[in-house]
């Protein structure tokens, strides 16, 4: 099923506002990231078109988030933006594995005990990336911000897991393993 995500997109942001445009260059950064991790794990055979389009995708619930920084103007806190997205892709009738990416991207995915203890405002549910896709658009997330001041930045891998550590100590044990198993 062809798709094409700046359209999809287009259905929620408007394509003149600055949200708009913040969110395609970020996305387009993450999808030629995650296909140059793709195409360096080639024998393990992801699915580059799936990749590609999942990747421009999986941010697109932001825009419901409160997020001032970056022009968000919703009323959720942004840790939500992964299963909003999910809820606006399922809502479009996307193949179900869209929204589980957007689900399951954020940090280096969310366990439920993560949920839990932290008492998150998120269902009470495991948002872990599972699939191979999923990993690799989940690693490729972290080498780009969104934020004004660094979005133009590559973050490097140490830099990512000691960001990752300060959320907690297991997504920068995920993200290291799946950046070894990628040869980041």
């Amino acid at each position: 099923m062809p798709i094409d995500p700046v359209e999809i997109i287009s259905q929620f942001y408007d394509p003149d506002s600055k949200l708009f445009t913040l969110l395609v260059e970020h996305s387009r950064k993450v999808a030629a990231k995650s296909l140059e991790i793709a195409k360096g794990v080639a024998h393990l055979n992801p699915d580059m078109d799936f990749i590609e389009n999942a990747a421009m995708l999986h941010d697109i619930g932001i825009f419901k988030t409160s997020s001032p920084k970056i022009g968000c103007a919703g009323k959720y806190p942004y840790v939500c933006h992964g299963y909003l997205g999910r809820e606006l892709l399922d809502g479009l009738g996307l193949p179900r594995e869209f929204g589980l990416v957007s689900e399951r991207h954020t940090g280096a995915g969310i366990t439920l005990e993560n949920i839990i203890e932290a008492d998150l405002p998120l269902p009470h549910r495991d948002m872990v990336p599972v699939t191979l896709e999923e990993k690799i658009i989940c690693c490729a997330d972290k080498f780009y911000s969104k934020s004004p001041k660094k979005q133009n930045k590559v973050m490097t891998r140490k830099k990512i897991e000691k960001s990752l550590a300060k959320l907690n100590p297991g997504h920068a044990e995920r993200f290291a393993a799946w950046a070894d198993e990628f040869n980041l």
